[in-house]
C-alpha cells in the first residue's frame, strides 16, 4: 500500500487539488457574473490559459537548465534572472504598441501566437551529437543548443510582454467603464462599483493561479512516466552527479548512493558512462514533453480571447474626442494632476521592485532549498510550486471577506496600506527560514549537496519535510494577495486613460527590475550558511515596508 501510494502520490495529490479548487472556481464564476463587468470572466479565462503554459516552464525551468547543461546553479540562475526580466520588461514595450497603435486587442492575440512558436521550439528535445552527457562532449554543439533554448525563452518573453500587461490594461477600462455606467445612478451606486475594483482584480489574479496549481505536476508526471519506461527512476540529485562523473570521472559514494535508488534493474546499469549519459538524455526528454502542453494552453487561451472580444473594450479610444472639448485651463488642470498621479504610480514601483526580488526566489533559491534540503523521495521539488497558486485560490475569499467587513465597519484600508502590510508578512516567511537554518545548523547548499547519509549522519544534519514549504509559501502568498493584484489595481486607479497600456507596462517593468537581480539568491545560498541568504531577503522586505509606512499618506491623498 505504501509504495503504492508513494509511486502514485502526485496523481493522487492532483485529484485532491482539483477536489479543492473547483468549488471554489464555481464560487467565483458566480461571483463575478453577479456583481462585476460582463468582460472580467472572459478575460480571467484567456489569462488562466497562458498562466497554465507559463507556469508549466516556470516550475521546471531553473531545474532543468541545470540538468540538461550541467549548469551551476548561479549560471541556471542568471539565465533564469535575464528571461525574467525580459518578460516583464518587455511588457513595457508591449504597452507602449498597444497605446501607440490603439489596438490592444491584435497586439494580445500576436503575443499568444509568438509565444506557442517559442513553446514548439523548447518542446523539440535537441541534443549534442552523441545524445549523452551533453556537457561532457565539448563541442560547439552544447553552446549552440543552449544559445537555441534562450532565443526560444526570447520569443516567449516578448509574446508575454505583448499579451500580460495590455490584457490587465483591458481589465483596468472594463472598471473605468463599469464605473462611469454606476455614476450616472447616483453616488451610492459609485462608491460601490469603486469598491468592487480591487475584489474585481483578485477574482482575475486567482484564474492566474488555477492554471498555475495544475500546471507543476504536468512536467514531474511526464518526465517519471518517461524514466520508468527506460529502467529509470525519478532522484532530484541524479542529473548533477551524472555531470559531475562525465566531467571528472570520480566515483563518490554519494554517486554510488544516490545511482543504486535511480535505476529499477540494478544489473542493467554496468558502464557508468553509459548510465550518466542515459539518464541525463531520458531525463531531459521527459521534460521537453511538457513544453508541448504549454504550447497547446496557449492555443486555448487564443481562442477563448478571440471569441471573446466583443466584451473588452479598447482603453483610450474616445480620448482624443473629449480632449479636443477641454479649454486650456482645464488641460492646465489634467496635467498637474497626471503628473502627481505619475509621481505616485513610481513611488510604489520602487517598492514592487523589491517585493518581487524577495517572492521570486520562489523559482530560485527556494526552488534550490527545496531539491537540496526538502526530502523529495515522495514528491518532486518542483510541485512546491503549486502551493503559491493554491493558496491564493483558497486565501482570496477570506482575505477579500476581511477587506468588505472593515469596509462595512466604516474601516477600510487603502490600497498603499495594504501594500506595505504585505511586505512585512512576506518578510515573516523569510524570518522562519532564517530561524529553522540557523536552528539546524544549515551549511551553505554546495557543501550539503556534496555530503553523503553517513556524513549527514555524523554532522547531525537532515533533510525537512514538506511541512516546511507549506508554511514560507503560505505566508508569501498572503503578502503577494497584499501586494500584487492590489499593485494592478493601484495602477489602474491613478493611470490616465490614454497610458493605461503604458503604466501597466511600468508595473512590469518594476517587477522585471526586481527579477534581474533574483540570481543573487541562488550565489548567496551556495556562498555562505543558508540562513544568511534568508536574512538578506528579510531585511529587504522590512525596510521596504518602512519606507512604504513614510509615504501611506501622501498616496492616499493622491488616490482619494
Amino acid at each position: 500500500m505504501m509504495d503504492f501510494l508513494k509511486e502514485n502520490l502526485m496523481i493522487v495529490l492532483l485529484c485532491v487539488i482539483l477536489a479543492i479548487v473547483i468549488p471554489f472556481l464555481i464560487y467565483y464564476l458566480r461571483t463575478a457574473k453577479r456583481y462585476h463587468p460582463k468582460g472580467l470572466i472572459a478575460a480571467a479565462l484567456s489569462n488562466m490559459g497562458e498562466r497554465f503554459g507559463y507556469y508549466i516552464m516556470n516550475a521546471i525551468l531553473l531545474l532543468f537548465l541545470v540538468s540538461k547543461f550541467g549548469l551551476p546553479d548561479g549560471t541556471a540562475g542568471l539565465i533564469y534572472s535575464v528571461f525574467y526580466f525580459g518578460i516583464y520588461v518587455l511588457a513595457l514595450v508591449g504597452g507602449i504598441i498597444a497605446d501607440r497603435t490603439q489596438n490592444y486587442h491584435g497586439t494580445i492575440q500576436w503575443g499568444l501566437i509568438i509565444m506557442a512558436v517559442g513553446y514548439v521550439a523548447l518542446a523539440i528535445p535537441l541534443f549534442s551529437r552523441d545524445a549523452q552527457g551533453i556537457i561532457a562532449d565539448g563541442t560547439g554543439a552544447w553552446w549552440g543548443i543552449l544559445i537555441f533554448t534562450c532565443v526560444a525563452l526570447l520569443m516567449i518573453a516578448f509574446g508575454n510582454g505583448l499579451f500580460k500587461g495590455n490584457l490587465q490594461a483591458l481589465v483596468g477600462q472594463l472598471y473605468d467603464n463599469f464605473e462611469a455606467e454606476a455614476a450616472k445612478k447616483g453616488p451610492e451606486a459609485l462608491a460601490e462599483a469603486k469598491d468592487r475594483r480591487d475584489s474585481g482584480f483578485q477574482i482575475f489574479y486567482v484564474f492566474i493561479n488555477i492554471g498555475g496549481v495544475i500546471a507543476p505536476f504536468v512536467a514531474p508526471l511526464l518526465r517519471v512516466w518517461w524514466l520508468k519506461i527506460h529502467n529509470f527512476l525519478y532522484n532530484a540529485d541524479m542529473p548533477a552527479l551524472c555531470h559531475q562523473f562525465l566531467k571528472d570521472g570520480q566515483v563518490t559514494t554519494k554517486f554510488t548512493e544516490t545511482m543504486s535508488n535511480s535505476v529499477i534493474d540494478a544489473s542493467a546499469a554496468t558502464d557508468l558512462t553509459q548510465f550518466c549519459s542515459d539518464y541525463i538524455g531520458v531525463y531531459n526528454q521527459g521534460i521537453h514533453f511538457a513544453f508541448i502542453a504549454s504550447m497547446i494552453a496557449m492555443m486555448i487561451s487564443l481562442i477563448v480571447f478571440i471569441s471573446q472580444k466583443k466584451k473588452f473594450p479598447q482603453p483610450g479610444k474616445k480620448l482624443a474626442a473629449e480632449v479636443a472639448g477641454y479649454t486650456p485651463e482645464e488641460k492646465a488642470a489634467m496635467a498637474k494632476e497626471i503628473k502627481q498621479r505619475m509621481a505616485a504610480l513610481f513611488a510604489v514601483l520602487g517598492i514592487a521592485v523589491f517585493f518581487w526580488l524577495s517572492f521570486h526566489q520562489n523559482g530560485q533559491s527556494l526552488m534550490v532549498f527545496a531539491r537540496d534540503f526538502v526530502n523529495s523521495e515522495w514528491l518532486a521539488p518542483e510541485i512546491t510550486q503549486a502551493l503559491n497558486p493554491l493558496f491564493v485560490i483558497i486565501l482570496t475569499p477570506i482575505v477579500m471577506g476581511i477587506f468588505a467587513a472593515l469596509v462595512r465597519k466604516g474601516k477600510g484600508v487603502s490600497t498603499p496600506r495594504k501594500i506595505a502590510l504585505g511586505m512585512f508578512i512576506a518578510g515573516i516567511a523569510y524570518l522562519f527560514l532564517m530561524l529553522l537554518s540557523l536552528a539546524n545548523g544549515y551549511p551553505s547548499g554546495e557543501e550539503f549537496r556534496a555530503m553523503d547519509s553517513a556524513t549527514m549522519a555524523a554532522a547531525g544534519l537532515h533533510k525537512q519535510g514538506y511541512w516546511v514549504m507549506f508554511v514560507v509559501y503560505f505566508f508569501l502568498t498572503v503578502a503577494e494577495l497584499f501586494i500584487s493584484p492590489l499593485g494592478l489595481s493601484f495602477v489602474s486607479k491613478v493611470a490616465p486613460r490614454h497610458l493605461q497600456g503604458l503604466c501597466q507596462g511600468l508595473w512590469l517593468a518594476a517587477t522585471a527590475i526586481g527579477n534581474l537581480f533574483i540570481f543573487v539568491g541562488p550565489l548567496m545560498y551556495n556562498a555562505w550558511p543558508i540562513w544568511v541568504c534568508w536574512t538578506v531577503f528579510f531585511a529587504v522586505c522590512i525596510v521596504s515596508m518602512s519606507i512604504m509606512l513614510g509615504m501611506v499618506k501622501w498616496l492616499e491623498r493622491v488616490t482619494a
